[in-house]
């Protein structure tokens, strides 16, 4: 009986059919197999050959919630009298257009026209530009210029060379410039950081010239050049040697003493106590101890004569020559640089120069203390009554506050032409603020912010005529209205044992303090408010940072 053979069944059909069986790397229905090269390339984001995209879904029905009405037009982004154009040109100062700049979106800014160019058309040498940007910002962060007027520096002379999509970035000690060649390319970053602060607003007056020329159309400056200048700015020395720097603080003080009742001794007691105050100060710093203590040590030598006139039985209003000591130390620069960049939205900044105004504060009350405890231990009677009013000798008190101010500008050492108009101007801030105190029956905060802000409003027309920064114009003004004798009398009724009292009177020196910086700065923005400029509309001006709290 022979076996029946029985053929084999082919693979194919021996092959499962289940789903699970199926090759992972096979293609699935209704998609062709398509054999590449290895070597051919295709976007992640493209799709496959052979697959058929999926229809579009259909349009909602009319009264969804998810389409459109029909009588719906969306708007358009171009407005029909156009984008209004922020002209680069010298129409308005640089100042203002940079600001305008730093307030607007990235996007939304005009594309840069170089006003320098290369010698090729190679474009300008991008490390090369950042690194005078980074040196131009840190001579005027260093020179106590607020953030928001060193960003408007930094990105002029950017825009001036050509490089588009830059952002400057301005913090108390540290500044960085950003620059992004294209939407595809790396951003190239540099930064510098501020090791040491100088007040020389010659220095500073001279970068503003510098910025002035690289942003103008009609000036030729090149890298080469920019450097050069840049260095001689820096080896410049101060324009006033020490000396005559001693010598103008004892004119302060002498001139603050008159200002709050004082005679011929009080002055001449006050600028002996100030100069002897100041030196001690300098040999200090040569032994490289932080401003704090030279503050402190500042601060003895005033207190300790106005201590020793009493205890001498001398007829004299030694208040006044402690009150004179303590307006050549207060560090109104600092504190109106601060409050500037708290209002203009560079929290960060702000918070860092007032804690420096407040190290040094507390330097100067320091020292003060020191001398009226060890008086008041020895016997001193000390009275906090000044023995004449200002009110009652109005001409003094002018005068007074002039040769004040003068003194202030020489040791903030301004240029020789600048220092009658400071001068000027500090004598009209006295002017404003005795008319509204003692005749108007105005109160003290009150009346300094007012004067405060018309020293800010003269300041910024004269710093507009000049094409300069306002800064020296303002910050030896507002001497005359420091908080001085609100200072003294805190800081003696603490050492009184009158905590309360004491307490008071510096919480009003603090007020009036706020009110200078404030007032100051109001009158900036009042002028650039309402001051027609041509190429700019007022209309259209955006608000610095934030607008309502959004």
């Amino acid at each position: 009986m022979g076996r029946e053979l029985v053929a084999e069944p082919d693979w194919e059909d021996r092959k499962p059919q289940s789903d699970e069986a199926r090759s992972a790397f096979a293609p699935p229905s209704g998609v062709a197999a398509a054999f590449e090269d290895e070597s051919h390339t295709t976007s992640e984001f493209a799709i496959p050959e052979g697959l058929v995209p999926p229809e579009p879904p259909s349009a909602e029905p009319e009264g969804s919630a998810f389409n459109a009405p029909r009588t719906y037009r969306a708007p358009a982004f171009t407005p029909p009298t156009g984008i209004p154009v922020v002209r680069l040109t010298k129409e308005v100062p640089w100042q203002d257009r940079m600001r305008t700049m730093l307030r607007m979106p990235v996007a939304d800014r005009p594309v840069a026209e170089p006003v320098q160019r290369s010698e090729d058309d190679s474009g300008p040498a991008v490390p090369r530009v950042l690194d005078l940007t980074l040196r131009i910002g840190e001579l005027l962060l260093a020179g106590g210029e607020g953030a928001e007027d060193v960003e408007a520096a930094m990105l002029a002379v950017c825009r001036s060379y050509g490089l588009d999509r830059c952002e400057p970035n301005v913090t108390f000690t540290l500044l960085s410039m950003s620059y992004q060649p294209s939407l595809v390319d790396d951003p190239i970053t540099a930064s510098r950081t501020v090791r040491r602060r100088a007040t020389d607003y010659t220095r500073l007056a001279a970068v503003y010239r510098l910025v002035d020329d690289i942003s103008d159309d009609e000036t030729e400056v090149s890298l080469e050049e920019a450097y050069r200048r840049l260095a001689e700015i820096r080896r410049n020395r101060h324009p006033y040697p020490g000396w005559v720097l001693t010598g103008a603080a004892g004119l302060l003080a002498g001139a603050a003493s008159v200002l709050v009742g004082g005679d011929a001794i009080v002055f001449v007691a006050a600028a002996l106590g100030a100069m002897l105050g100041d030196r001690l100060a300098w040999l200090c710093a040569g032994r490289g101890l932080p401003e704090f203590y030279q503050f402190t040590v500042a601060a003895m030598p005033p207190a300790a004569i106005g201590i020793a006139l009493t205890l001498a039985n001398v007829d004299v209003a030694s208040s006044a020559v402690v009150t004179g000591g303590l307006f050549a130390l207060l560090p109104g620069r600092a504190l109106v640089a601060g409050v500037q960049d708290g209002l203009t939205g560079f929290y960060i900044t702000a918070a860092a120069r007032l804690l420096e105004v407040m190290y040094f504060y507390v330097g100067i009350v320091t020292g003060v203390l020191l001398a009226l405890y060890f008086g008041v231990k020895l016997g001193a009677e000390l009275d906090p009554d000044i023995a004449v009013s200002s009110s009652q000798r109005p001409v003094w008190g002018i005068v007074a506050s002039m040769l004040l101010a003068l003194a202030f500008a020489v040791l903030l050492q301004q240029e020789r032409s600048t220092v009658l108009m400071v001068t000027l101007n500090g004598g009209v801030a006295w002017s404003v603020y005795g008319a509204m105190h003692y005749p108007g029956g105005l109160s003290p905060v009150a009346s300094t912010a007012v004067a405060a802000g018309v020293v800010g409003l003269f300041g910024q027309l004269l710093s507009r005529f000049r094409f300069a920064s306002a800064l020296p114009f303002t910050t030896a003004a507002i001497g005359p209205l420091l908080p001085g004798s609100a200072t003294y009398f805190g800081l003696l009724s603490i050492a009184q044992n009158d905590v309360d009292a004491g307490l008071v009177n510096l919480s009003k020196a603090a007020a009036l303090a706020m009110a200078i910086a404030i007032g100051v700065n109001l009158g900036s923005e009042i002028s650039r408010l309402f001051m027609r400029l041509p190429g700019v509309s007022t209309e259209g001006r955006r608000a610095a940072k934030r607008t309502r709290g959004f």
